[in-house]
């Protein structure tokens, strides 16, 4: 009896100074900078915000925010990266809604979508436009079916930040809604996406506000439509897709901030706090906006939530597009 009340107490010691030393590492931290993994590369919807993000969050935290561009997969490499890095705080992780996605599109993933992250927050959503090069006849939807049905070896591609994005399944849907047998390039990421549309590459894009706008604003590509169901206030003079008949074809890119599974609550609490009183920063919310983005900044269990609901809903989404795990 003695002994086994002398192992009890040892294992209640032991449980202390773990969690001890747990609350020690989480009232110091960060002590050295924060790698945020992006899964795509620079210059896409998801780069953009983690570095408006990054910047005033480093501000906040009292260390540099490393932004780590691991482009590829529909941004799975990535993702995986960081769900195989120590659970400590150090590495961070912002994805956009193929986030969500990927479960429907890749047939076995190298990470559980839900269990292997813990959710901090969702940063940002962006509304999604449909753009085209400079050289296509058209300037309304309804103008490009009808020239893509006339000229479907010039004008029958279209682009995206890579299989199982937003962006794929958006391009996926529109094809079912007009018939078109329009072939998707992916890309690995919303820039070389943005590069290839304006080069010619491909005639027609489906990617955030956050990346087009300049270009758009530029006259060196022209949008079409706003996959919205409300216009946006910064470019208001673009149509929504249900105002240009097509009310079906409605998504938008939702940028959601996750670290390791495993991470201690402290540390999780503390991210949070600091992400969230960042984007309360009126400089962060006005570049954003101006970008097309709008501010979110909920509860990590909301987070959760959020993943629990999209998965399912993608997936049947996905099957209605006719879009196959690969």
């Amino acid at each position: 009896m003695l002994a086994m009340r002398r192992r009890e107490f040892i294992t209640l010691l032991g449980s202390a100074t773990i969690l001890s030393s747990r609350a020690g590492a989480a009232d110091s931290y960060p002590t050295r900078p924060i790698r945020l993994v992006v899964p795509f590369p620079a210059g896409g919807g998801t780069d953009i915000v983690a570095r408006v993000l990054g910047q005033k969050l480093s501000e906040g935290l009292g260390q540099q925010i490393v932004i780590d561009n691991r482009g590829g997969a529909g941004g799975t490499i990535g993702t995986a990266l960081a769900a195989k890095s120590a659970p400590d705080g150090y590495t961070l992780v912002l994805v956009p809604t193929s986030h969500v996605i990927n479960p429907s599109i890749y047939a076995k993933l190298p990470y559980d979508t839900e269990k292997d992250f813990a959710p901090i927050t969702m940063v940002a959503s962006a509304a999604i436009l449909m753009a085209v090069h400079p050289s296509v006849p058209a300037d309304t939807i309804a103008a490009f079916v009808e020239a893509a049905k006339a000229r479907p070896q010039a004008l029958g591609t279209y682009g995206s930040a890579g299989s199982g994005t937003v962006f794929h399944l958006a391009g996926e849907l529109f094809k079912q809604l007009t018939g078109l047998p329009l072939l998707h390039v992916p890309y690995r990421g919303g820039g070389p996406t943005v590069t290839g549309l304006m080069a010619g590459d491909i005639p027609l894009a489906f990617e955030t506000m956050l990346a087009l706008q300049p270009h758009v604003r530029a006259g060196t590509l022209r949008a079409l439509a706003i996959t919205s169901t409300r216009r946006s206030t910064v470019m208001p003079d673009i149509p929504t897709t249900a105002e240009a008949g097509f009310p079906q074809l409605v998504a938008d890119n939702s940028y959601a901030l996750f670290a390791p599974a495993g991470t201690p609550g402290p540390i999780l609490t503390r991210l949070h706090d600091a992400t969230t009183a960042a984007l309360a920063l009126p400089e962060v919310r006005e570049r954003l906006r101006e970008q097309g983005a709008e501010v979110v900044g909920n509860t990590s269990a909301e987070l959760a939530a959020y993943v629990a609901a999209e998965i399912p809903k993608w997936a049947a989404l996905a099957r209605q597009a006719g879009v196959k795990p690969e």
